[in-house]
């Protein structure tokens, strides 16, 4: 059976998230091959089900401002979505702290703007696997 998973971005630039069992997910990214990550972060479904509702409730919202969705509220947070408006889609500064605190090397990257219909479909996809 495949795991739920999301993966946004380009050849460029991505991010992806997996599920890799009950409550571990892996964060992997890449950034034009210069940066990359790849890491286990330990999130319960429910986290990524509110993750993936507060980003959609953002990417269908009439505003469709600037905001900022982290994975987890405190400082073990492995992973922060900052959408920017860009035309009819959002572009993303991604932030990964592996291991989920500040003693270790984070990552920023940038993703280019993805239009908004694939991202609520990418974002539908991932909570519907987690919730049906």
């Amino acid at each position: 059976m495949e795991q739920p998973q999301i993966r946004l971005g380009n050849d460029e630039a991505w991010l992806e998230l997996t599920r890799i069992s009950e409550d571990a997910w892996r964060v992997a990214a890449d950034w034009g091959s210069w940066l990359t990550a790849d890491f286990t972060a330990h999130l319960s479904a429910e986290e990524v089900v509110d993750f993936a509702e507060r980003t959609l409730l953002h990417l269908y919202s009439p505003w469709g401002g600037r905001a900022a969705m982290a994975m987890t509220p405190g400082r073990n947070n492995p992973l922060t979505l900052q959408a920017e408006p860009v035309g009819d889609g959002f572009a993303f500064v991604v932030r990964l702290t592996p291991n989920g605190h500040d003693t270790t090397c984070q990552l920023q990257m940038e993703i280019d703007p993805i239009a908004a219909p694939d991202l609520r479909e990418a974002f539908h996809v991932l909570h519907a696997a987690l919730v049906d």
